[in-house]
C-alpha cells in the first residue's frame, strides 16, 4: 500500500538542505504515538521505503513537492495516513511544509518498473563497499544480489521459504549510476575508493520481466511496496510500475 503526499513549502530552501535522513526522521517522529513507535529501534528489515521528493530542485515558497511512501504493512501505512490527515503541517528539519493533499492507494504488480529513487546494493557490507558498474561489477552480479536480497526480505516478512529459478528481471535499461555522500546530496558517479562514506546507487529507466506467473505476483507486489536493494527505510530502492506500450498491427 502507498501514501501520496503533496507538500507546499512555506519558505525558500536549497534542495540539498533536505536529505533522505530528514525525511526518514520525519516519518519515524510521526509514529511516536502509534503502535509502531519502536520501529526506529527494530533490528533488521523495516519493510518500508519512500520516493525521492519530486519535482527536483530548490524549495520555493508556495511551491509543491511530492512524496510517495510505500510498505507491504497496511497497518503501518494506515498509521502514517492517519497522522498526515490529522495534521496540517509537517517540518522537514527547520523547513515548514503544508500538507496540501494526502491519500492512500494500492498499486498492482507490473511486469515493468522504473526507479523512483536509487537502488543500493552492498558488495561488502563489513567494508562499507557498494556494488558499482564503474568499478567493475557486472549486470549478472547485480541481478544475483538484487534477487537474493529481495527473497531474504520477502521470506523474513512472510516467514516463508519462497524461491524461484529465473532472474528477477530480464529487461533492464540503466539511466545512470550516482554517488550519494553522507549528506545525501546526489551527484554524478566517479567517486574515489578512498572515501568510504559514499553510497553508490543506480537509477533505471526500466526493470522488466517478460512474464510473471500467477504465484509470483505476491512477490512482485512485495518488492514494489518494500523497495529493492538495501537501505529501503532510508528511501532507497523505491520503484514505480511503468506502462510499456506494445504496438499491435491488428489495431491499425
Amino acid at each position: 500500500m502507498r501514501i501520496f503526499l503533496k507538500l507546499k513549502s512555506l519558505e525558500n530552501a536549497a534542495q540539498n538542505s533536505i536529505s533522505k535522513y530528514t525525511i526518514q526522521g520525519m516519518l519515524y517522529s510521526s509514529l511516536i504515538d502509534s503502535e509502531f513507535y519502536k520501529l526506529h529501534d527494530q533490528k533488521g528489515f523495516k519493510f518500508f521505503t519512500f520516493s525521492d521528493l519530486f519535482p527536483s530542485g530548490d524549495f520555493i515558497k508556495g511551491g509543491i513537492k511530492n512524496l510517495i511512501i510505500s510498505s507491504p504493512n497496511d497497518e503501518l501505512i494506515r498509521s502514517w495516513h492517519g497522522y498526515f490527515k490529522s495534521n496540517k503541517y509537517i517540518y522537514l528539519s527547520n523547513l515548514p511544509m503544508e500538507i496540501a493533499e494526502v491519500r492512500k492507494f494500492e498499486t498492482e504488480p507490473s511486469q515493468n518498473y522504473e526507479s523512483g529513487s536509487p537502488i543500493v546494493l552492498y558488495r561488502n557490507k563489513y567494508e562499507n563497499k557498494y556494488l558499482s558498474f564503474k568499478r567493475g561489477d557486472n549486470l549478472q552480479y547485480f541481478l544475483f544480489r538484487l534477487k537474493d536480497n529481495a527473497l531474504k526480505k520477502f521470506n523474513a516478512y512472510y516467514e516463508d521459504q519462497y524461491f524461484f529459478e529465473e532472474p528477477i528481471f530480464n529487461r533492464l535499461i540503466l539511466k545512470k549510476e550516482i554517488v550519494i555522500p553522507n549528506g545525501i546530496k546526489i551527484s554524478n558517479a566517479g567517486h574515489s575508493s578512498r572515501n568510504q562514506s559514499l553510497i553508490v546507487g543506480t537509477v533505471w529507466y526500466e526493470l522488466g520481466r517478460d512474464y510473471i506467473e500467477r504465484d509470483e505476483r505476491k512477490f512482485y507486489k512485495f518488492i514494489m511496496d518494500c523497495g529493492l536493494g538495501e537501505k529501503n527505510s532510508l528511501g532507497f530502492g523505491f520503484i514505480n510500475p511503468k506502462l510499456r506500450w506494445i504496438h499491435d498491427s491488428r489495431n491499425i
